[in-house]
């Protein structure tokens, strides 16, 4: 792979310009777009034009930049994750009828919990959790059942830190993770208020995959002053149970011939 002159490969740069668009920036010039990716302009006007060639960046009817729709197209292709997702859908629209807020699932993603799908009930005021958003496991409740059913290994690279923490509830003590990890595994749940947004609480069951491992992470989002546990939890459980068995169907047992009648 060529390098540029700084060292950093092309495949890098590219890389640079598009995470320089985020859901709050879905349109930029060709400055902005330069100076969001700290790459040189005349490097900019260069990518941009062969990614548009590739469908990867379009430019609006005002001359402006944003994704093109091949990214999406290709996005789609994550196998797993679209796999898990399409299996949950039906269920989270049962969890959602019951919590009438937020039902989300994310996957593990490198040291995040990635959002890939969530419905939400018309009148929610929740702006948070929103398909593609990344937030780190230890700042959702997704995120600690991920982390909690990852290999030991994993768990202390992540416990090394630096843990962030997006609210004054947010756990960053290791001892402290440990601990709340040691109860998602023994209780089969977590539901801890204000831990990514404070107003809220997020209740999360993990989804079994094949070889009962987990593969992604079920939750319900309600106001922290509204939310009964007791109430939400079963409807979670039963959503996961109905995934679980969508994505690793148990099988049925082989037909078994009553034995030939003798010969008298």
């Amino acid at each position: 792979m060529a390098n540029s002159r700084s060292g950093e490969s092309v495949i890098g740069r590219v890389v640079r310009v598009l995470e320089a668009f985020d859901r709050d920036r879905q349109t930029l010039t060709l400055s902005r777009l330069a100076a969001r990716a700290g790459v040189p302009r005349s490097t900019v006007h260069r990518l941009v034009e062969e990614l548009i060639g590739y469908g990867l960046i379009r430019r609006t009817h005002s001359g402006e930049l944003q994704i093109g729709l091949r990214m999406w197209e290709i996005a789609t292709r994550s196998q797993p994750a679209m796999d898990v997702r399409e299996a949950a859908l039906p269920f989270m629209d049962d969890v959602l009828s019951v919590v009438r807020q937020h039902t989300t699932l994310a996957v593990l993603d490198g040291t995040s919990a990635l959002y890939v799908e969530r419905m939400s009930a018309p009148d929610s005021v929740l702006d948070s959790a929103r398909i593609t958003d990344r937030l780190p496991l230890n700042a959702c409740s997704p995120g600690l059942v991920l982390l909690a059913h990852s290999p030991a290994a994993f768990q202390e690279s992540f416990l090394a830190g630096p843990l962030t923490k997006l609210t004054d509830e947010t756990p960053v003590d290791p001892g402290l993770i440990r601990r709340h990890l040691a109860e998602v595994r023994h209780r089969g749940f977590v539901a801890l208020p204000g831990i990514g947004v404070s107003e809220w609480l997020g209740i999360a069951v993990p989804v079994f995959g094949p070889e009962r491992t987990v593969v992604a992470a079920l939750s319900a989002i309600v106001p922290r002053d509204q939310g009964d546990v007791r109430l939400i939890l079963p409807a979670l459980l039963t959503a996961a149970h109905g995934i679980s068995r969508t994505l690793a169907p148990v099988p049925r047992p082989s037909a078994v011939r009553p034995p030939a009648a003798a010969d008298h």
